[in-house]
């Protein structure tokens, strides 16, 4: 097979199959005498490894899983993978708890009057100085009267609430502020819940992606040699 061969079945260039396989993607090739590249069907299974591994781990990740594999560090592949899925069911963990907070957030009386450090602390039944640990960590950012004492909007009180619920649930400070962020960046909570259930779709369709990665993978170390 020539590189072009290859590089037709996916719609890339000769050179993109000339890369990979200098980049370790592929096995070496075979040169005729005229130092041509000679590709077999070892290396169309690799390229098709290798592209079913990018939307299932990454670009970066599908390219160290097949240097491991053609380097002969079987444990090395298989531990990537193993990672994979594990970040893959702590985003789906993730995703989960933050969708609870969400729907309990409604369940919360609604804050007209801006409440001050001590009144959001009773409401909550945490210290002021959860809050501002909070503050600190970027979870909350209250406005400052002229006298220097913090004040607590409604929208703080809302990030506050699902700080206090994601925490309950065991997550570190720095995971629940990017969570926060992302409900300031939406616009509230009603935005939000689009974005969660995009989420979810992405994550489904990457664990869809892991499992054809993982037969394409499986497919590879057999054409190469029999795995015992």
């Amino acid at each position: 097979m020539r590189p072009a061969d290859l590089a037709r079945e996916h719609g890339l260039s000769t050179q993109a199959v000339r890369n990979y396989e200098e980049s370790g993607f592929l096995p070496p090739a075979e040169r005729t005498p005229s130092g041509y590249r000679v590709y077999t069907e070892v290396h169309a299974a690799a390229l098709r490894t290798f592209i079913a591994l990018i939307p299932a781990f990454g670009h970066a990740r599908a390219g160290q899983i097949m240097n491991a594999l053609h380097t002969g560090s079987l444990d090395d592949v298989l531990l990537w993978i193993d990672r994979g899925h594990e970040q893959l069911l702590r985003d789906r963990q993730t995703l989960d708890s933050v969708s609870r907070a969400v729907q309990d957030l409604t369940d919360f009386e609604p804050v007209l009057e801006p409440r001050t450090i001590g009144e959001l602390a009773r409401r909550l039944d945490v210290t002021p100085a959860t809050l501002r640990a909070w503050e600190e960590a970027g979870i909350l950012v209250p406005s400052r009267e002229s006298t220097g004492y913090r004040v607590f909007q409604a929208e703080d009180v809302r990030d506050a609430e699902l700080a206090h619920l994601l925490r309950r649930g065991g997550y570190p400070l720095a995971r629940i502020a990017l969570v926060v962020d992302q409900i300031r960046t939406a616009g509230g909570t009603d935005t939000l819940g689009a974005a969660l259930a995009d989420w979810r779709r992405r994550l489904t369709a990457q664990g869809l992606a892991m499992l054809a990665a993982s037969a394409k993978l499986n497919e590879y170390l057999n054409a190469r040699a029999p795995v015992p």
